[in-house]
């Protein structure tokens, strides 16, 4: 008698879980694909003229919003930015020296990534596609591909991508920026 008690507390629980689950599902949504420092990305989306949602998916998929995470390749702070390539946006965008020592503050990150990203959206004529293609592989090798025919551009032939890398970066990002875009609508005004 007591095992079927159990059970039918156990399968009570469940039904329960599954309503509330269905009921709120923004809810659940929002606790598996969290977006922190919102404000920073509100702030710098809005001073560099860039989607919100967008600089959320990159930080997504290339930390998980850790900022202290440094790649193999060098490549620091929540937005992955490479030593070399934040020098140059340091001197380009006229920032104070010590923002090259300061990637490692989510704020500073934030700010100069969504900068870099203003940048390849004007370089690459507002192809969100070959800007996320750029971010990852660089915007010289984004440049060849579309210069010598190897991709156009497209998300349709993203297969022509010679980097395996650089595809599934693009599709990541695009991914997580739909996510976000859905569930936190009433947050940023992209």
């Amino acid at each position: 008698m007591k095992v079927f008690r159990k059970k039918r507390v156990f399968a009570l629980l469940f039904v329960f879980f599954l309503v509330l689950l269905f009921y709120n599902s923004d809810w659940l949504g929002k606790w598996i694909y969290p977006i922190r420092y919102e404000q920073d990305i509100a702030i710098s989306a809005k001073n560099y003229k860039v989607d919100p949602f967008l600089i959320a998916a990159i930080i997504r998929v290339e930390t998980n919003f850790n900022p202290d995470k440094v790649s193999r390749k060098g490549a620091v702070g929540l937005m992955q930015l490479m030593p070399d390539t934040a020098e140059w946006i340091v001197e380009r965008a006229g920032y104070a020296e010590e923002t090259s020592r300061s990637l490692h503050r989510g704020d500073v990150n934030i700010e100069v990534g969504a900068w870099y990203l203003n940048s390849l959206y004007n370089q690459f004529d507002n192809n969100q596609i070959a800007v996320l293609a750029a971010y990852n592989a660089g915007p010289g090798n984004a440049r060849k591909w579309l210069e010598n025919g190897t991709w156009d551009g497209t998300l349709k032939h993203i297969g022509q991508i010679p980097f395996g890398e650089t595809r599934h970066y693009v599709q990541r990002v695009l991914y997580y920026y739909d996510k976000y875009a859905k569930l936190y609508a009433e947050r940023f005004s992209a």
